[in-house]
């Protein structure tokens, strides 16, 4: 975060500085409130470039064999842009190097796998959930820190999810 800080502090300067070298060219005859306003729009040039590439970076984060299995768009008020041009704020992936199949006495495949969520706030927040997954019923369930099953909390995908295509690949 602090480094985003000094980032932001330095685009601002270097768009002030812009504004100076133009001032200065045209022999003072630009007025000298275009300066601050150049380094306020450097900053804010900045910090929705930061925001809306903040997706793309976390991507390049994961570890090979990670697939981004959905993602959730925002608006927030305080930035009115989002409201024409939504953002990505929080998405999901699943490691496909580290899922567990298990064949069952019916023929069914369950797979048990880690679903991790990432979150933009002022600081990321990432969380994490082991869940089971029956790929003939489509059933899917949370397991708890001791590796149980959550019954109460059994939810059901669609064939043509995203996170049932990764998971239960043929």
């Amino acid at each position: 975060m602090i480094w985003t800080i000094v980032a932001i502090v330095f685009a601002g300067l270097g768009a002030a500085g812009v504004a100076l070298i133009l001032r200065k060219l045209s022999r003072n005859k630009l007025p000298k409130w275009i300066i601050p306003v150049f380094g306020g729009l450097g900053m804010l040039g900045y910090q929705i470039s930061y925001e809306y590439s903040w997706f793309e970076h976390q991507q390049q984060r994961q570890p090979e064999g990670a697939v981004v299995v959905s993602t959730e768009t925002g608006q927030v008020f305080w930035r009115p842009w989002t409201y024409h041009f939504p953002m990505i704020i929080a998405f999901s992936v699943v490691d496909t190097r580290n899922l567990v199949t298990t064949q069952l006495d019916d023929g069914a495949q369950v797979v048990e796998f880690i679903l991790y969520r990432f979150e933009k706030q002022h600081v990321d927040l990432v969380t994490h959930q082991a869940y089971l997954l029956n790929c003939a019923s489509t059933e899917m369930l949370p397991l708890n820190d001791q590796r149980q099953p959550q019954l109460q909390r059994l939810s059901r995908l669609d064939r043509d999810d995203v996170l049932y295509q990764t998971v239960c690949q043929d």
